[in-house]
């Protein structure tokens, strides 16, 4: 399977991938940003283990902060530290925040400008036998309709490690969204990432599927899946949700015709609807969105949350032949 120059892991689709929560990516991230600037601050809202923001704390406690459970305060304090010239990191779960504090994110942080930088963690289906109140699918859809508001989401714990460290060089509020379930490890230190720019993982001229965060994983499995079947998928990584890297997406939607979105979230809002919007009216395509279907997260283990809600690459791959059926009948 190619992959072009972007050294990606050759074990796509392998058992013996290795896998890590990308929350340790974030935590080591954060870490060399504290080392690399004594304006990094890390807070968190009783959930330091868990976000694996303890990687920051235990380096740099004198720039720690624990607000407790207080996502509301936990917000306002990080803006006003901004405000003092520092670079702020807040944690939390993604249901708590942004989903407890979304106001105060709005007002005191995009309206002002602040370089916040907010955590989201724990966020899709796959947090698992948590259950709906912990599955955070609508943060995507909250958090790109902000002024002046980035929104990542990295594919594996190697990125999660470099997005961490770029947000803390960027001027913008930024949003990181993480998981909580180990994921497979399959970009390397090689693989580019920079903030706002998507990357072509595998060619093709058939169809594109565009995904972001750790389901860009399963889209690359099931390209691997289709060029079996003689189906040459372009799969094309969005680690940047907002801004949207709209050169790279429009180019590949010209090229193949066909586009299917893939996120770990609401579509109503979510990516997908980002992607469509571009195209809309720029590029009127074809366009599927796979994602959560207006509906809550339920209680499971991840891999059967995940297959429950349609999100492997078996799914995928099905959605490409559907579409491709479509188009020949």
């Amino acid at each position: 399977m190619s992959k072009r120059a972007l050294h990606l892991s050759n074990d796509i689709g392998s058992a013996d991938i290795t896998s890590e929560p990308n929350r340790k990516g974030f935590g080591r991230g954060l870490k060399a940003a504290g080392e690399a600037n004594e304006s990094v601050v890390a807070l968190c809202a009783d959930l330091t283990e868990s976000t694996q923001i303890s990687m920051f704390r235990d380096s740099f406690p004198d720039r720690f902060i624990e607000i407790g459970i207080a996502e509301q305060n936990l917000v306002t304090v990080s803006s006003g530290m901004a405000a003092m010239g520092k670079i702020p990191f807040c944690a939390s779960y993604s249901a708590f925040c942004p989903g407890r504090c979304w106001e105060q994110i709005r007002t005191t942080v995009c309206l002002n400008d602040q370089p916040v930088k907010i955590v989201g963690a724990h966020a899709g289906v796959s947090v698992g036998p948590d259950g709906a109140t912990h599955q955070m699918l609508e943060d995507i859809a909250l958090m790109r309709t902000l002024p002046n508001m980035v929104v990542i989401a990295p594919a594996d714990s190697k990125e999660a490690e470099k997005a961490t460290v770029a947000m803390s060089e960027d001027k913008r509020p930024n949003y990181i969204r993480l998981a909580r379930e180990a994921t497979p490890v399959f970009t390397t230190d090689s693989t580019p990432f920079t903030i706002g720019k998507a990357e072509i993982f595998h060619e093709g001229t058939d169809v594109s599927l565009i995904a972001t965060g750790t389901m860009t994983y399963q889209a690359l499995h099931a390209a691997q899946i289709l060029e079996k079947d003689g189906i040459s998928a372009e799969v094309i990584h969005c680690a940047t949700i907002k801004p949207l890297d709209e050169h790279t997406i429009l180019a590949s939607a010209k090229k193949t015709g066909r586009v299917i979105t893939i996120e770990e979230a609401q579509i109503a809002g979510g990516f997908g609807s980002a992607v469509a919007e571009l195209l809309s009216e720029k590029l009127p395509t074809q366009v599927h969105r796979i994602g959560i279907k207006d509906h809550f997260g339920e209680s499971g283990k991840p891999d059967e949350l995940l297959r429950a809600f349609g999100l492997t690459h078996t799914h995928i791959a099905m959605a490409v032949h559907s579409m491709l059926d479509e188009r020949r009948g």
